[in-house]
């Protein structure tokens, strides 16, 4: 691979006498990671179950690696939400903020929801979690999987930051910024990123960077805290940046993560002639550890400073004020909070409870979308099926991964259940992998009418 020369020569003044080595690993081969959805499966549960050649990730408790040759994207458990497909440094995120059930929390550049859906499922259903990304079209992808997870308690937003800053306020708990970056840490993954890295560079991330982490230090409520992260080695995008939000405010100080494993570099305050405190961030190198590299840095808001801020609560309507999806749900056992309703044009969707009046924000999804109405029946949705457990629905088609008609319903085919035993002809069917709900079907004389996402199908 041929590396920019100012790219190398800026790393080997970084690196010293770990230059050669850090070079030597652009030699390796590119590492494939795999992160359990602890929502759906517990970690010891999947590795029973998994077909793939796992390798665990010593610092991450639900992370993977797997063989390029394993193609767990194409596996039936992919389509069930089983797991997400992440580059193993990128799961350190996630992992490092501490996230509690029934906090509010903030992913704000959170497409394509590799973070997201680990900070999801740590909520475990309470609290709320916001997901946002700038681009629309990158946001759509970030709800789908949020929706693949299962994970009921999430508003995506496609907003700049400055936006949402005047909306919330000083309102969450934690805030996570996976900020967009120069990307050196993709190289090796993703030879065309140098191309991007040329045409633009640290500087002109970095001024991004700066705007969007004071924009989310006002966000984050007194005493909450907040991570930072890069895929890249500039000092500039990542001590750099830390440095400047101290300076800026001064109401935030660095927690410590360098010693949390034994990988964890500390980072390089004097690059940047910065402050020691900012040396308990961590470098991951992919010299140093099986990870293509990132910076973390983990912070805390001082107590004192601004009250909380609080949001009006949107409208909400209660479930029988919806006979038809109250008749379909008296025999399912959901696990979900469905005590505020919200309907737009036939379209219900659950809220949470920390839902606020969303008047002039743009966002894709509130909540779990639950399904429509139409003509005086409910037709429920395929995010509804994700967020369901095992043996939630009454009525349950569970075919074992291996068997043909699971591959069928994924493409969108009618697929023949004779000889498996059903509720009733005509009613609605959760239709499972090995138990674990992939959508819906409705039974017509032995046959089972697809209702699978038509944009999730698999396409071969």
């Amino acid at each position: 691979m041929q590396l920019p020369s100012t790219f190398a020569g800026r790393m080997e003044k970084i690196l010293g006498t770990e230059y050669d080595e850090f070079m030597r690993s652009y030699e390796q081969k590119r590492l494939y990671g795999l992160r359990v959805n602890n929502r759906k499966i517990s970690t010891e549960q999947f590795l029973k179950i998994a077909p793939f050649h796992l390798t665990r990730i010593p610092w991450i408790e639900n992370g993977f690696y797997y063989e390029e040759q394993d193609q767990p994207g194409k596996h039936p458990y992919y389509s069930a939400g089983l797991y997400y497909l992440q580059e193993p440094s990128a799961m350190t995120p996630a992992n490092i903020l501490p996230v509690n059930p029934g906090e509010r929390v903030l992913d704000l550049c959170a497409a394509p929801g590799g973070k997201s859906t680990e900070l999801g499922v740590k909520l475990k259903g309470q609290g709320l979690l916001v997901a946002n990304d700038i681009s629309a079209s990158r946001a759509k992808a970030l709800l789908k999987n949020i929706e693949l997870f299962g994970i009921p308690n999430a508003l995506i937003t496609s907003e700049p930051p400055v936006n949402l800053m005047r909306y919330f306020g000083a309102y969450f708990d934690k805030i996570l910024i996976d900020a967009p970056c120069s990307g050196e840490g993709m190289f090796r993954k993703d030879p065309s990123m140098i191309k991007s890295w040329e045409k633009n560079g640290p500087e002109f991330y970095a001024k991004i960077q700066r705007e969007i982490i004071l924009q989310a230090a006002a966000m984050l409520k007194p005493g909450g805290q907040m991570l930072y992260s890069t895929c890249t080695f500039s000092a500039e995008e990542d001590e750099g940046t830390i440095e400047y939000l101290l300076s800026e405010d001064p109401s935030f100080h660095v927690i410590p993560i360098a010693g949390r494993y034994e990988g964890f570099a500390p980072a390089k305050p004097e690059l940047v002639g910065g402050r020691e405190e900012i040396r308990g961030c961590v470098r991951i190198w992919p010299h140093r550890m099986n990870g293509e590299g990132h910076f973390v840095a983990l912070l805390q808001k001082d107590e004192s400073g601004a009250s909380e801020a609080s949001l009006g609560n949107s409208a909400a309507r209660r479930i029988f004020e919806f006979p038809e999806l109250a008749e379909f749900l008296k025999p399912v056992r959901t696990g979900l909070n469905l005590e505020r309703l919200e309907a737009r044009q036939e379209k219900i969707s659950a809220l949470p409870a920390e839902m606020g009046d969303l008047k002039g924000l743009h966002y894709l999804r509130t909540g779990l979308y639950l399904g429509e109405l139409k003509k005086k029946r409910f037709e429920p949705s395929q995010a509804f099926a994700m967020a369901l457990e095992k043996e939630a629905f009454p009525a349950i088609i569970s075919l074992p991964s291996e068997d043909i008609r699971v591959r069928k319903y994924l493409k969108g085919e009618t697929i023949d259940v004779s000889g498996l035993p059903i509720l009733a002809s005509g009613s609605w069917q959760l239709v499972c992998v090995d138990g674990y709900p992939l959508g819906w079907g409705k039974l017509t004389n032995g046959n089972l009418k697809n209702k699978y996402h038509p944009g999730w199908r698999w396409q071969s």
